[in-house]
């Protein structure tokens, strides 16, 4: 993989991306400078159609709610998202319609679709009409957005999460001249090789990582001068992409070692039986040499090159710990739940997704369910950036498509989200006396719970997955909101608020599911922020909740997954080696040495990530 072209094309396409899509605003005559108008039906001499003026309108508000440069600066990312997701998907024949967006069937910058748009049959909202007008006109590059707005749509019905339906801003924001020698669909395809396509994890991480190096850069240059990262920043700021061999090691090492542990709880060994009470020998052997021996001769067999025995325990541990392995005896593939609490562009995921398939595959699934299974019941996934969610969902669900091309058909939405806020949602508390007057059934204790949420997820994207949230009943909240959405309202204030909660809901039930639960195995590449460089909201909160670890947010992040991950769960790391011998974590490392044993630790040194803060790499045993 030329790692080079991939970093060179992606800082150029963020900057490029930004121009254009500024362009396009100018040429709605949203500049960010004027007093806007978002009801202004003529732009520039120009009448606006219905279509054009109700799309203005929602950019118009999100301008005057997030600022230009942020707006213009999102809609730059969703389309290069995209950019990326479409050419992976033809790169490897997974497009419904068989026909490449950006390429010719020989890989040349020559657009199949435009070839074929008047035979095709197969593209899900295409107009005949429209495609032969622009064709009669001559109007190529017209005709080419409008395939590629139709496309998007249309795979927006088996990948939402990326593609969803195109009729608000964005599609007044794609770029023009898109078939130009230059433009970022053309670079994309010219300078980076199609083989460095076929990797979905590789190539999206890396993608995602330089696609944030400058305002990386900005991030770094600001905080000389003693500017604190604000909460739109930390995604630049703090992601790293993680080296495959590490990820490997991390998941075989957790999950892997828990389908171990459960084979050997079983008592499926090659020879005989193994036993749990260190008094059993077999073939001559004690049974902790049995076990290592099993778990070597099992890892190779998966192929797990980065699988490490367990490091020698205090007889007393060691016994201790056995009797909680002895519980996985039961343990079935679909009870397994695996996290990653900040899943970046998910490929932590994606190898625990392969690892999970050999697991489901050694207890006799069948291969053709396991893809769903995996994403009904294994794989959770946060992140406070929305793009690095895109990126994640679509790599997980790559992945499924991987092991069973009709995955995408099913329509399953994965475990994974990124974290909203409730920002400026009203508690129902307050509105609920309104609601009575509009016979509407109140039930007292989803309105409790509704608003715990919205005061829990109070800027939350500041805070990430250290927010700690209660066990509930959100189904039954979830169900409730769709009841009362469905019974109406007379008045309009209430009509409208009921629809706010609707839309607003659902996510913010979904993440607090998702940061309730217990988990069996918790693996990550956490941020790496210094608690001198934090905001004071963020460092107020890590000073209230977490104030043995507060030294840096990765830190944090370890105490967290102790409390997401069940007892005798696995946690799964590399960091930076601060808590391992500095004076500000000697109340961490007694806490951790309380409430977790060390299973192995690999000492990196300084490099992994190409800085000189060195690294290290380590399974513990939450117990």
């Amino acid at each position: 993989m030329d790692k080079n072209a991939i970093k060179k094309f992606a800082i150029w396409a963020r900057k490029e991306l930004i121009a254009r899509v500024t362009q396009r605003a100018y040429l709605y005559g949203i500049d960010g400078e004027q007093q806007l108008d978002a009801e202004q039906k003529e732009v520039n001499g120009r009448l606006l159609s219905a279509v054009e003026l109700k799309q203005r309108r929602t950019l118009v508000n999100r301008v005057k709610e997030k600022g230009f440069e942020s707006v213009m600066d999102e809609a730059a990312y969703t389309w290069f998202n995209r950019f990326t997701a479409l050419r992976y998907m033809e790169v490897n024949g997974i497009l419904p319609t068989r026909v490449r967006v950006f390429t010719d069937s020989e890989g040349a910058f020559h657009p199949q679709i435009l070839e074929e748009c008047l035979t095709m049959d197969t593209l899900e909202g295409l107009n005949k009409e429209i495609v032969f007008t622009l064709k009669e006109q001559d109007k190529t590059d017209e005709l080419y957005k409008y395939l590629l707005i139709t496309q998007c749509n249309a795979l927006g019905s088996i990948l939402p999460a990326i593609f969803e339906q195109i009729e608000d801003y964005t599609e007044l924001l794609l770029p023009d001249n898109l078939l130009r020698q230059g433009s970022v669909i053309e670079q994309m395809v010219t300078s980076i090789p199609e083989d460095d396509w076929r990797d979905a994890v590789q190539i999206i991480g890396w993608l995602y990582q330089y696609y944030n190096s400058e305002p990386k850069d900005a991030v770094f240059a600001a905080l000389k001068k003693n500017v604190k990262v604000r909460k739109e920043n930390i995604p630049a700021a703090t992601q790293l992409f993680t080296p495959d061999w590490i990820v490997r090691y991390m998941v075989e090492n957790s999950l892997g070692r828990i389908w171990i542990e459960h084979k050997e709880a079983e008592g499926l060994m090659h020879n005989g039986t193994f036993s749990y009470d260190g008094t059993q020998t077999l073939n001559g052997t004690s049974s902790e040499e049995s076990s290592s021996q099993y778990e070597k001769d099992f890892a190779q067999r998966m192929n797990w090159k980065y699988y490490l025995p367990e490091a020698k325990q205090e007889p007393e541990v060691a016994a201790e710990l056995k009797k909680l392995r002895a519980e996985r005896k039961d343990l079935a593939p679909t009870d397994i739940k695996v996290i990653d609490p900040c899943m970046g562009s998910g490929h932590i995921l994606v190898y625990a997704f392969d690892v999970l398939v050999q697991i489901y595959k050694d207890a006799s699934y069948s291969p053709r369910q396991i893809p769903r299974l995996i994403l009904q019941n294994n794989l959770y996934g946060l992140d406070i950036d929305d793009r690095a969610y895109q990126l994640a969902y679509f790599a997980v669900m790559m992945r499924a498509w991987h092991y069973n091309h009709h995955i995408l058909n099913e329509h399953i939405e994965p475990h994974l989200c990124a974290i909203q806020e409730s920002n400026g949602l009203s508690k129902w508390s307050d509105d609920a006396m309104d609601m009575s007057g509009n016979q509407l059934s109140l039930d007292n204790q989803f309105i409790e719970l509704a608003d715990y949420l919205i005061d829990t997820f109070q800027d939350a994207k500041e805070y990430g997955s250290i927010l700690t949230v209660k066990e509930a009943n959100y189904d039954g909240l979830l169900d409730y909101i769709e009841e009362i959405q469905q019974h109406g309202a007379s008045d309009l204030a209430v009509s409208a608020w009921i629809g706010e909660i609707a839309d607003r809901m659902p996510a913010l039930i979904k993440q607090a599911k998702i940061m309730s639960m217990k988990y069996d195995a918790c693996v990550t590449n956490p941020p790496y922020m210094n608690c001198n460089n934090m905001n004071p909201l963020l460092l107020n909160a890590l000073e209230e909740k977490f104030p043995d670890s507060k030294i840096d947010f990765s830190t944090v992040i370890m105490d967290r997954c102790t409390l997401l991950a069940k007892t005798s769960a696995y946690i799964g790391m590399i960091n930076i080696p601060v808590w391992m011998t500095l004076a500000g974590c000697i109340k961490f490392r007694k806490k951790l040495l309380t409430k977790t044993s060390l299973i192995n630790l690999c000492h990196l040194g300084r490099g992994i990530f190409g800085s000189d803060f060195g690294s290290v790499s380590f399974i513990l045993l939450n117990n």
